[in-house]
């Protein structure tokens, strides 16, 4: 009988310690990013999704940002050298090389993301870093900066808009997206009028970051893609 209520306890034990194991793990997908609270938390998310990021959710979700971005960007005047900020996989720089811009540079969080990336040969450099840390003063200076999915709730707030016009060249063009429904909240209007006398020709695009196959709960979801150039 005792052997029997031990082996039950035991039981009950590896259960339980398999189910807050379970619960550790965070599936990847659009609800799990928008969940992201701090960097390492992006790190891990991303090094799981790195391998099927194209297939389950571009692919899947008709993730139509990236050609907007890139679009955008190349209608805006937009030259090279172009530094891609949360670059991912490459989507942004597989659109913008279309239209014969170049060089392009890859910076993202993610060290996956960007092995990923890295194979489609589309970048001339790769570099893993957290935005919100300003960047070395060595760090190359750029004609144009792009961004597609990064500036969002759980990613990279307004604060990091500082370290990116430090490292912009006089004149650089920059499109970047920004989800709608943080484009308040988040604090990004407010900075971009506290910005106001560093940059110039604002504008803000409103895009669908998702097409037509998109049957999702995000698929009404809509962007905007801020344009501007620094004084």
């Amino acid at each position: 009988m005792l052997l029997q209520v031990y082996i039950q306890k035991l039981l009950d034990f590896v259960a339980q310690d398999c189910w807050i194991t379970d619960m550790n793990k965070t599936t990847p997908n659009l609800d799990a990013a928008y969940g992201l609270k701090t960097p390492e938390d992006n790190q891990r998310l991303y090094a799981q999704w790195a391998e099927d990021y194209d297939h389950s959710f571009a692919d899947e979700m008709d993730y139509q940002l990236p050609q907007e971005v890139a679009r955008l960007f190349a209608h805006n005047g937009g030259t090279g050298p172009v530094l891609d900020i949360g670059a991912g996989t490459g989507l942004v720089a597989e659109a913008l090389i279309s239209y014969g811009i170049g060089p392009i540079d890859a910076l993202d969080i993610s060290q996956e993301m960007l092995n990923v990336a890295a194979a489609k040969g589309v970048y001339r450099n790769l570099m893993a870093k957290d935005i919100t840390v300003p960047f070395e003063p060595e760090t190359h200076r750029y004609a144009g900066l792009i961004s597609s999915g990064t500036f969002t709730t759980g990613h990279v707030g307004p604060e990091a808009l500082d370290h990116l016009l430090a490292i912009a060249l006089p004149g650089a063009c920059f499109a970047l997206s920004i989800n709608a429904l943080h484009w308040k909240a988040q604090g990004f209007e407010s900075k971009f009028t506290a910005l106001e006398g560093q940059i110039c020709n604002f504008k803000l695009a409103d895009v669908a970051i998702y097409g037509a196959r998109n049957t999702s709960s995000h698929k009404d979801d809509r962007g905007r893609i801020a344009l501007f150039e620094k004084l």
